[in-house]
C-alpha cells in the first residue's frame, strides 16, 4: 500500500496545545499515513511528497467544534470542512433521537462513508429524551458515545440527573447539559430585560440558568461527577462555574460563538436571525462570557443549527431558535481576538485544543504522531457572508451581509484534503 506524503511548507505553524507559534520562523509540516511525522525538516524519504504552499497562511490543528447539529449529514459535514472543522460532536436530539446502540452505529457508519469530517456522537442521556429513565448509556459508550446528554430537553425531575450522575461516575462517563431551568424558561423566546419588555416579548431570565447550574452542581459536587455545560450565556452562570472550578470540582463549559458577539439590542425590531437558545442576554453578560472564554474558563463552540427559511421567516416568537455556525466559527473567533487583543494561538486554543480536551479526544493538536488534522487559512482574506457563500443547508445567521476577515484554504482529516488544497 502506497503512503501518501503531504508537507506544508512556508506556513505559520500554530499548535496552541504545545504553546507553538511560528510568528517569526517558518516551520514546514510533513504528514504520512494520516499521521504528523516531522515539523521543520522533512523526514528521509519526502523527496516525492505532494507539496502545499502555504506562504502567508496559518497552519493549525483542525477545529473542534463542541456542538453541531446534522439535519443533512453530507451537507453539514461539508460545511464543517469548509470551515476548517475536522471534529465535531453531534448533540443526540436528532430524529430519532440517539438512545440506542443501533442508531449510533448507523451515524457512525455514515460519517465514515462521507469521507469528510470526524464526528463524536453524544449519546441521549434519558430514553426518548423524556427525561425519565435513563438510556443504555454503557451500550451507547460501547457503540461510540463519548458523552451523554439531553440535547435541549430538559431533566425536570432532579432525582433522574442525580441516578444519572451517580451512575456516570462509576463507568467515568461525561455528563452534558444545557442549564436551563424549564419552569423559568417556560414560554419565554427572549432575554429577561430592556428589550424584551420595549418588544412585548415573554422573557426568560438569567436565573433559569444560574438555578440549573447551581443544582447541577449540587449534584456534581455530592456524587464526584464530571458535568460539562454547553452554550452558557450569564455573567452568573460564568461565575458559578468558576466557583465550582476553583473548588476543583469536575466541571467544565462552552460558549457558543454568537453570543461573544451579540446581545439583546441585536434583536432589532424582531428579527427571527438573532433568535438563540438561551437567548442573547444584556451587555454585561456578553463581557462576562468573553472575559471567560479569553482566560481559558469556557472553550467556544458553533452551536451550529441549520433551520430552513420556513422555521426562520416568522413572526420572533414563533420562529425556531439557532444559527448556521460551522462555517463562521473561525471568522468570528478571529474577530472576537481582534476586540479583545489576545493572541492567535489563544484564541485558537478555544477552538482546537481545549474543546478536544472536554471531549476526551486526541484531535486539536499537531504532536508528532497526532492524526494529520489539519486547518490552512489566511487570516487576512476578506469575505462577505452571504446565503451564495455558505456551503450549509443552513443560510440563518444574522451575520448575513457582514465582512468578514479570516477564510479557510485547504482542510486535511487524516492527512487527506478534503477541502481546498
Amino acid at each position: 500500500m502506497t503512503i501518501q506524503k503531504i508537507s506544508i511548507k512556508n506556513g505559520r505553524l500554530i499548535d496552541p496545545k504545545r504553546g507553538l507559534d511560528g510568528i517569526d520562523q517558518k516551520l514546514d509540516l510533513h504528514l504520512a499515513d494520516g499521521r504528523v511525522v516531522a515539523i521543520g525538516q522533512a523526514p528521509d524519504g519526502f523527496a516525492d511528497a505532494r507539496v502545499i504552499e502555504a506562504g502567508g497562511l496559518v497552519v493549525c490543528p483542525g477545529l473542534v467544534d463542541l456542538a453541531a447539529r446534522l439535519p443533512s449529514l453530507e451537507d453539514e459535514l461539508a460545511a464543517a470542512v469548509a470551515g476548517g472543522v475536522t471534529s465535531l460532536a453531534c448533540p443526540p436530539d436528532t430524529r430519532p433521537p440517539l438512545d440506542e446502540p443501533g442508531l449510533v452505529e448507523r451515524l457512525v457508519r455514515r460519517v465514515a462513508d462521507a469521507g469528510l469530517a470526524r464526528v463524536l456522537p453524544l449519546g441521549a442521556l434519558t430514553v426518548g429524551l423524556k427525561g425519565e429513565a435513563l438510556a443504555e448509556l454503557g451500550s451507547l459508550a460501547k457503540a461510540g458515545c463519548v458523552a451523554f446528554s439531553q440535547g435541549c430537553a430538559p431533566i425536570i425531575d432532579t432525582q433522574v440527573l442525580l441516578r444519572a450522575m451517580q451512575y456516570a461516575t462509576t463507568f467515568g462517563y461525561t455528563l452534558r447539559l444545557q442549564a436551563q431551568d424549564s419552569y423559568l424558561a417556560r414560554d419565554g423566546v427572549a432575554h429577561d430585560g430592556e428589550v424584551a419588555s420595549r418588544l412585548g416579548l415573554p422573557g426568560i431570565p438569567a436565573a433559569a440558568e444560574s438555578v440549573a447550574i447551581a443544582t447541577a452542581i449540587e449534584l456534581a459536587r455530592a456524587t464526584g461527577a464530571r458535568v460539562h455545560f454547553t452554550r452558557l450565556s450569564s455573567a452568573a452562570g460564568i461565575d458559578l462555574v468558576r466557583r465550582a472550578q476553583n473548588e476543583g470540582l469536575a466541571i467544565t463549559c462552552d460558549i457558543g460563538i454568537h453570543h461573544l458577539h451579540l446581545t439583546e439590542m441585536d434583536i432589532g425590531y424582531f428579527d427571527s436571525a438573532a433568535r438563540f437558545s438561551p437567548p442573547l442576554r444584556a451587555q454585561r453578560d456578553r463581557e462576562a462570557l468573553s472575559a471567560a472564554a479569553a482566560d481559558g474558563l469556557a472553550a467556544i463552540c458553533s452551536d451550529h443549527t441549520p433551520i430552513d427559511e420556513d422555521g426562520k421567516q416568522l413572526p420572533f416568537g414563533e420562529a425556531e431558535a439557532g444559527a448556521t455556525g460551522l462555517e463562521l466559527l473561525l471568522p468570528l473567533t478571529l474577530k472576537w481576538a481582534e476586540n479583545e487583543k489576545l493572541p492567535l494561538a489563544r484564541a485558537l486554543a478555544r477552538i482546537t485544543s481545549d474543546p478536544a480536551a472536554i471531549l476526551g479526544s486526541d484531535a486539536g493538536q499537531l504532536a508528532i504522531g497526532a492524526a494529520a488534522d489539519v486547518c490552512i487559512f489566511d487570516p487576512e482574506a476578506l469575505w462577505q457572508v452571504s446565503a451564495d457563500a455558505l456551503v450549509s443547508q443552513g443560510k440563518n445567521t444574522p451575520f448575513i451581509g457582514c465582512g468578514m476577515q479570516g477564510k479557510v484554504k485547504a482542510t486535511l482529516v487524516g492527512g487527506r484534503v478534503v477541502f481546498g488544497g
